[in-house]
C-alpha cells in the first residue's frame, strides 16, 4: 500500500480500525490470478501479541484451497469514503479528491481445526450481535444440532497470521485550518452517510477549531 506520510496512522491505529470493521476483502493468488472474498472477521491476538485474523468462506470458494500456510494472503479493510468538491476548499487553486479510511493486512492462512471453528463461529455472530443492543444476543443455541452441524460442514475456517499491518487514513491531515474546516463542513451538510462519517472523523482530528461557524455562514437563505 502506498501511504503518504500526511496518512499513515500507526499500527495500534491500523488494528484498532480493522477490529472495529470486522469486514474485509480477503484476496490470495492461486498461481495464476488473484481470488478474492469478501467477509466478516474477528481479530484476536497470539500469546507473543501477534494479530490473528479469523473467518470462514463456504467449502466450494476457491480461497478454501490456499489456505495452506505458504502463500501470503490481504484482508483488505475500508471503511467510508467521501468525494470532495474542488469548490469546497477555502483556498483557491485545488483539486478534486477522495477522503477514507482503508487497512491492509498480509500474511500466512491456515484452515481452522473443528474446535477452532466451533469457537469461531460463537465469537463472530457475539462481536456483531453485541452492536445490536438492546436486542438480545442470537447464539447457537437457537439452532438444532443437526441444522448446526449441517452449516458447518459447508464451510472451512481459515485462520490468517498478520505480519503486515498498513494503513492509509486521508482526512485532508495536510490541508490548512481554513481548508479543513471548508471542507469538513461542506462534507456534513451532504445526504450520504459515508460523507458524513467522514466529516465527523475530520472533526475529531481538530476539534478545536470552529465549524458551526462556518457552517452557518455558508447555510442557505430562507
Amino acid at each position: 500500500m502506498y501511504v503518504p506520510p500526511p496518512f499513515k496512522p500507526d499500527r495500534s491505529q491500523c488494528l484498532a480500525f480493522a477490529a472495529a470493521r470486522g469486514f474485509g476483502l480477503a484476496c490470495a493468488h492461486d498461481g495464476r490470478k488473484p481470488v478474492a472474498s469478501p467477509l466478516p472477521f474477528s481479530l484476536n491476538y497470539s500469546s507473543n501479541g501477534t494479530p490473528l485474523l479469523s473467518f470462514h468462506v463456504a467449502r466450494g470458494n476457491p480461497l478454501a484451497a490456499l489456505a495452506d500456510s505458504r502463500g501470503s494472503w490481504l484482508m483488505a479493510v475500508s471503511g467510508p469514503g467521501a468525494y470532495v468538491s474542488a469548490d469546497w476548499y477555502a483556498s483557491p487553486d485545488q483539486v478534486p479528491t477522495w477522503l477514507y479510511q482503508s487497512v491492509h493486512l498480509s500474511g500466512p492462512a491456515a484452515v481452522m481445526s473443528e474446535a477452532e471453528l466451533d469457537g469461531h463461529l460463537d465469537e463472530v455472530s457475539a462481536v456483531f450481535e453485541s452492536s445490536l443492543a438492546p436486542k438480545r444476543p442470537w447464539t447457537a443455541a437457537k439452532m438444532t444440532a443437526g441444522r448446526r452441524s449441517a452449516m458447518k460442514k459447508a464451510i472451512v475456517g481459515v485462520m490468517m497470521r498478520v505480519d503486515l499491518v498498513e494503513g492509509s487514513f486521508k482526512l485532508n491531515q495536510h490541508k490548512s485550518d481554513a481548508d479543513h474546516v471548508a471542507v469538513a463542513s461542506a462534507l456534513a451538510r451532504q445526504g450520504d452517510p459515508a460523507a458524513q462519517q467522514i466529516a465527523a472523523q475530520m472533526i475529531a482530528l481538530r476539534p478545536q477549531l470552529d465549524y458551526i461557524e462556518h457552517a452557518t455562514a455558508f447555510a442557505p437563505a430562507e
